[in-house]
């Protein structure tokens, strides 16, 4: 698809960022769990910002999940993977077939967070690990602050896989990648809001946006 095509696709999609950031405030707002899920959140977030501002960063880590994020994408499209490559330094995957969700899903695919999830999820059901959620909550923080605060810290430099999308696109995509996991996530972390009932005030609010846009005309 030309550049041109991708901006077009991302002026027209900015109504849906909206709505989507309105209707993950909604879900936070309703949700609760202060107690046992935001605050050790928070405090695992916190470690983790600890460590990002006082201690060498751990790139080769990041740039590992990275690039297997790419790989997992490959092998979700159906693709093959031929050359694997990361370090500190850098990486890249070279696989059989591309598309933008694959070229951009590291930057709104949280790999670890959701490791850290499915092996609670398994720990859980085979060994009933839920008295430790709250050490769950933590690790899922920092976890998710590894994430953030990592990929706003790469795409401080020029990176190949957004300008290769455009930058506005790219923007647009991983803002909706990012609230789009937050929309899933967060119902099934405190499922006092279902993930239907999020996705549905998702489409109410990206209504509501088009409708004042329209009025606005």
């Amino acid at each position: 698809m030309p550049k041109w095509c991708k901006m077009l696709t991302a002026l027209a999609l900015l109504p849906l960022c909206a709505g989507s950031a309105q209707a993950l405030w909604r879900v936070l707002a309703l949700c609760g769990g202060a107690d046992t899920v935001w605050v050790p959140v928070a405090a695992g977030a916190g470690c983790w910002a600890a460590v990002y501002l006082l201690l060498p960063k751990p790139m080769w880590i990041y740039v590992f999940g990275h690039e297997l994020t790419h790989a997992l994408w490959v092998w979700l499209f159906g693709g093959r993977v031929k050359e694997f490559k990361a370090g500190s330094d850098g990486g890249h995957v070279v696989a059989s077939k591309t598309n933008f969700l694959i070229t951009l899903a590291p930057y709104f695919f949280p790999l670890y967070a959701v490791l850290v999830v499915g092996v609670f999820a398994c720990g859980n059901w085979i060994w009933n690990w839920h008295p430790y959620r709250t050490h769950f909550h933590l690790l899922l923080g920092a976890a998710y602050a590894f994430h953030l605060t990592l990929t706003m810290h790469v795409l401080k430099t020029q990176q190949t896989d957004i300008t290769s999308q455009g930058y506005l696109f790219s923007a647009v995509v991983i803002f909706l990648g990012n609230l789009g996991v937050l929309l899933l996530g967060v119902p099934l972390l405190l499922p006092t809001v279902g993930v239907w009932t999020a996705l549905g005030w998702c489409m109410d609010c990206t209504g509501a946006v088009l409708r004042q846009l329209a009025r606005g005309w």
